[in-house]
């Protein structure tokens, strides 16, 4: 039954991540999961100093609401300072980091944290992590009940937004020009991530959270130029990787997140060198060699 909860949470955090993660990589935007993921410490730490309590719903509003800063900031600095996207997603996830690091330093004495323990969850854990109600009630693992319920807000966001989603990720001036607030769009769908970040890493790690944005999409847009299609086959090669990474964990008798991740990988690797568009292998004969000067 362990096995289950943890494909389970796995296989949900994979959906949110990965279709979210098509849209990321449309917009070059695929690390913001990352920055995210490490930005959310000092709003932790926030949360647990006006609050008194290390309560996972205090913790995962600071975290919120530290992801949704940290969305503005990169844009802020792209559009208002004009520095490149990547530069901008760099700077603003070290300095937010830096200050959490900072405050679990200075305040060490009277807060239990550890940056580890809040950045980087562990998906073994997920079935001991149980909700109980009031009469003695076992619903099942915490992390499913808040995974699945991000999934449901993400699914429904991407179902009433996907013109919108499209349209500005494919190509923002002729949104624009129709009459789309390219601006609103994209705090949204930044703000959907930070949600699906946070409800997520403390769960299953901030490795997994970033690979599944990353590989499934990336894989996805190697094998497909359907773009309905990529969503479905990311989502497809996320819940795959999940159920076999468990078992490679199992096998090998190691890191759970740490084998996942890896085959998300393999399934990159295999896309790029035998996907029948874009593969490497597949298309050899394409490949012209750079003329000698």
């Amino acid at each position: 039954m362990n096995a289950f909860w943890i494909i389970l949470t796995g296989s949900l955090v994979a959906m949110c991540c990965s279709l979210l993660g098509c849209y990321l990589i449309l917009r070059r935007m695929a690390m913001v999961g990352d920055a995210v993921s490490h930005a959310v410490l000092p709003g932790i730490v926030i949360a647990f100093l006006v609050t008194g309590s290390r309560d996972s719903v205090p913790m995962l509003i600071g975290a919120g609401l530290l992801g949704v800063l940290t969305t503005f900031l990169i844009e802020f600095f792209h559009r208002v300072a004009r520095v490149q996207t990547d530069a901008s997603i760099g700077v603003t996830f070290t300095w937010l980091f830096a200050i959490g690091i900072i405050l679990i330093s200075v305040f060490a004495g009277q807060i239990d944290l550890d940056q580890d323990c809040v950045l980087y969850g562990e998906i073994a854990y997920t079935p001991i992590d149980l909700w109980i109600s009031e009469d003695g009630w076992i619903l099942g693992p915490r992390a499913v009940w808040t995974v699945g319920s991000v999934a449901l807000v993400i699914l429904f966001f991407i179902y009433l937004g996907y013109k919108e989603l499209y349209l500005t990720a494919f190509d923002a001036a002729y949104a624009a020009s129709i009459g789309i607030s390219t601006s609103l769009w994209y705090y949204l769908l930044m703000s959907a991530v930070s949600l699906t970040t946070v409800a997520s890493f403390e769960s299953v790690g901030a490795i997994l959270v970033v690979a599944f944005l990353v590989a499934p999409p990336a894989t996805a847009y190697l094998l497909t130029d359907d773009f309905k299609m990529m969503l479905v086959l990311s989502v497809l090669l996320g819940i795959l990787a999940s159920a076999l990474g468990y078992f490679l964990a199992v096998w090998l008798d190691g890191s759970i997140a740490g084998a996942i991740a890896t085959v998300t990988g393999l399934e990159f690797l295999l896309a790029f060198l035998f996907s029948p568009s874009r593969g490497i292998w597949m298309n050899r004969s394409k490949i012209v060699p750079a003329p000698i000067n």
